[in-house]
């Protein structure tokens, strides 16, 4: 018997769909929730309601990683994404004083031509992670998969020299920007103040 059959065989054993456990129930309400936070958050017309939308929609994301006992990847949505992204976000709509009411310029009119390419996108990721993971099935209920333990096992063990050029690679970047920065403002400086003078 093909490890295909003998996953579909232990499924069939299961719970199946008629009698979901409390964690496919708690899945599916999360993701309920995480749907309609993104569907809010890009209808809203109010920059700031729709980065608040943002955390809670990012945030299920995070909870539905946690049911699928993929905690490292929960924990840095929750670090990354919640914790540097959206707070620069706001940060950027209170620097740039962006309108706290309802905004007429966060509305292209282009709904219907968005919703298309939204459904499009949605379909093309649905087939590829059905067909990518067909008899693929997540025992609950073991030991966790995607824990910290095993990640880290894993990534220093076989993908150690990827990490560690790829952290070499950012660690240039940003020295990069930085050089970039201080020279631009080396250069513009002295004319700033011959500037200022004739003023």
């Amino acid at each position: 018997m093909t490890p295909a059959a003998t996953a579909l065989a232990a499924a069939a054993t299961g719970n199946g769909f008629l009698s979901p456990t409390g964690v496919e129930i708690a899945f599916v309400l999360v993701g309920l929730a995480t749907l309609g936070a993104a569907a809010i958050t890009v209808t809203t017309k109010q920059l700031v309601h729709a980065a608040l939308w943002l955390v809670v929609a990012l945030g299920g994301i995070a909870v539905e990683y946690l049911l699928l006992t993929a905690e490292f990847i929960a924990w840095v949505q929750v670090l990354i994404y919640l914790g540097s992204v959206v707070v620069l976000l706001l940060f950027g709509l209170m620097l740039t004083k962006a309108p706290i009411g309802r905004s007429p310029d966060a509305d292209s009119n282009n709904r219907w031509v968005a919703l298309g390419v939204a459904l499009v996108a949605a379909a093309a990721l649905v087939w590829v992670v059905v067909d990518a993971f067909r008899a693929t099935w997540i025992d609950l209920d073991g030991p966790a998969q995607g824990s910290t333990e095993v990640t880290g096992t894993m990534l220093f063990q076989h993908w150690v020299l990827p990490f560690e050029a790829l952290s070499v690679l950012l660690l240039a970047a940003l020295i990069g920007a930085i050089v970039l920065s201080r020279r631009d403002a080396a250069a513009s400086g002295p004319d700033d103040k011959t500037k200022g003078q004739q003023r």
